[in-house]
């Protein structure tokens, strides 16, 4: 009998332990701004949440020169721009690359350009068309980062 309440014993104990690493995760939290009309932009903030991180929303009244101060190239631009551990993130970028993005030392940033149709935030009906997630590295040159293919 000491076998199986030893045995239930160390189960509890490895619950315990797997409840606390999850909640020990470190919180991702992301800089959102956006313009105050854009509906894509707050799907995307949802896509960023259902995946973990806490995003703080700003509305602002200047998006291009937001951009500019970010250095986001204007070939990289798209409707919102997000900032993460000083970084940029433009458009509608997957979540599994903004985690990704932290990990890259040699990026100022990570851009979906445009508004493709299936990319997080602009999905409709479940179709979609292929996009690229490109790097900007601190050169000034684009960098393939994801692709992802038309569904």
């Amino acid at each position: 009998m000491k076998a199986k309440g030893t045995g239930a014993r160390l189960g509890l104990l490895a619950a315990v332990f797997m409840v606390g690493s999850v909640q020990a995760a470190e919180v991702l939290t992301i800089d959102v701004h956006r313009d105050a009309n854009c509906g894509c932009c707050k799907q995307w903030i949802s896509h960023l949440q259902a995946n973990g991180f806490q995003v703080i929303d700003h509305v602002q009244d200047d998006m291009p020169a937001l951009k500019r101060m970010l250095g986001v190239a204007p070939r990289l631009a798209s409707c919102h721009t997000a900032v993460i551990d000083g970084k940029f993130v433009e458009g509608h970028v997957p979540a599994a690359q903004v985690k990704e993005l932290i990990k890259r030392d040699e990026l100022l940033g990570i851009a979906v350009p445009g508004m493709p149709a299936g990319s997080p935030g602009m999905e409709s009906g479940g179709v979609g068309q292929g996009y690229q997630v490109i790097g900007l590295t601190h050169g000034g040159a684009d960098q393939l980062v994801a692709e992802y293919p038309a569904r």
